[in-house]
């Protein structure tokens, strides 16, 4: 590291707590700022809800969690990690971008420098958050401060690929700040640097990567549909595929979370906003988006031939990815709400959400799993190991005399074992 750096990470979600930690650890000073008092008072408590940091890790002396903002005067290289996500139109929403530009803006000196990693469309730090910066400090981007951009590439829950163990892609407004930015990012990250050229290619790199994704979900979606209208099983399909060494092993499934099924709408609307209309991008998100209305409508289809009539449901996982307590733009909704838009009942279970999230973001009540009534239907929508765990057993306990239909939407439960009595479709 070219000289000591003074870190304070703006935003401490499922992206900035772990780029803190990993600072920390490494001895440097590092001030955690978040505007949620709660969230700082369960992390100074020694609990993360987001289950990414260890307990051990937040006691760190050269960790410091605050709410306020003044806090961060003493820094002298900020990391910006707040949440961007889409609004109701699925247009980009960087009002959190915006605030924490004018809360480090407010902090900036000579000399300092600023590096982004919320995700965004390519051009959106220099052209939307540098004039902010400028406007709070009074001083000059590229003279007075820098800035940087280095994309997020947090996997919630994932184990093996640790914020250290994943090359970090930097870049900067110019040469001597991009090596300043690589050295301070290098001595912490271990998986190796990836120098940019620009600002913008770095942030259409992280657009594109989760777009990659997205599309490649798409896919296997839309062939799940035209396989179950052939009477082919999807899961026997992709296991003959996946043979050839170089078969890329998606599977169908619902898109959530704050990557994927909101990425890519921040690269269509810069693209808009430069005169293309992308159409491969728009058509993966329109079929991904349509996923929960589907698996909804194949219940009650199955539930109306079998018992000519509807009845009570029961949906097992809220979170928007296995294993992980985070419930943002789940596409479980999806499922619920066109369940009851046909008058069916539905009582829904999740190990991991936080129930008062739950209610008030989606308005569900989550039930306890000894709790739940017997029910007509069971959809496996979320495969949390618990439920794996459970398997058959769990699942036939759930429905009225241990009979009835299963929806596995991840097509984790082993077909070879299915009880008697219990139909099951998979997507």
């Amino acid at each position: 590291m070219s000289r000591r750096r003074n870190i304070a990470v703006i935003g401490l979600g499922y992206v900035g707590l772990p780029v803190a930690a990993a600072f920390a650890r490494a001895g440097n000073p590092v001030v955690g700022l978040d505007i949620d008092q709660a969230r700082i008072a369960e992390l100074k408590s020694g609990h993360d809800r987001t289950r990414e940091v260890e307990s051990s890790e937040l006691a760190l002396s050269s960790l410091n969690f605050t709410s306020e903002a003044a806090a961060i005067h003493v820094s002298d290289f900020f990391i910006v990690t707040v949440p961007t996500p889409i609004d109701s139109a699925r247009r980009p929403d960087l009002s959190a971008m915006f605030a924490a530009s004018r809360t480090v803006g407010a902090a900036l000196k000579r000399g300092d420098i600023v590096v982004y990693e919320s995700t965004v469309y390519p051009g959106a730090v220099e052209e939307e958050c540098v004039p902010i910066l400028e406007q709070l400090s009074g001083l000059k981007a590229g003279s007075d401060f820098n800035v940087g951009y280095s994309p997020e590439r947090i996997n919630p829950g994932d184990k093996q690929h640790r914020f250290e163990s994943i090359v970090k892609v930097v870049s900067a407004q110019n040469p001597e700040t991009l090596d300043i930015i690589a050295d301070v990012y290098e001595s912490v990250v271990t998986a190796g640097i990836h120098r940019a050229p620009s600002i913008k290619v770095a942030e259409a790199a992280k657009a594109i990567e989760n777009t990659q994704r997205d599309l490649n979900i798409a896919f296997m979606n839309e062939l799940s549909l035209i396989f179950q209208a052939l009477k082919i099983d999807t899961g026997d399909v992709l296991a003959a595929a996946r043979t050839k060494w170089n078969f890329l092993p998606f599977q169908p499934g619902l898109v959530g979370g704050h990557c994927i099924g909101v990425d890519p709408y921040y690269l269509t609307f810069r693209a808009e906003r430069a005169g293309y209309h992308p159409e491969v991008i728009l058509a993966g998100r329109r079929i991904n988006d349509g996923m929960g209305q589907r698996v909804a409508r194949e219940c009650i289809r199955e539930l109306l031939r079998r018992k000519g009539r509807g009845g009570l449901v029961t949906i097992l996982g809220l979170t928007f990815k296995e294993d992980v307590p985070d419930t943002r733009n789940s596409r479980v909704v999806d499922i619920i709400s066109e369940l009851q838009s046909f008058g069916l009942a539905v009582q829904v279970h999740d190990p991991l959400a936080n129930a008062t999230d739950a209610r008030h973001e989606y308005g569900v009540t989550l039930i306890e799993l000894d709790a739940l009534q017997p029910a007509d239907a069971v959809i496996l929508a979320v495969a949390h190991a618990s439920y794996l765990d459970g398997g058959w057993p769990l699942v036939q306990k759930l429905l009225v005399d241990g009979t009835g239909l299963v929806l596995d939407v991840k097509m984790k439960l082993d077909r070879g074992s299915r009880p008697a009595g219990i139909e099951l479709w998979r997507p």
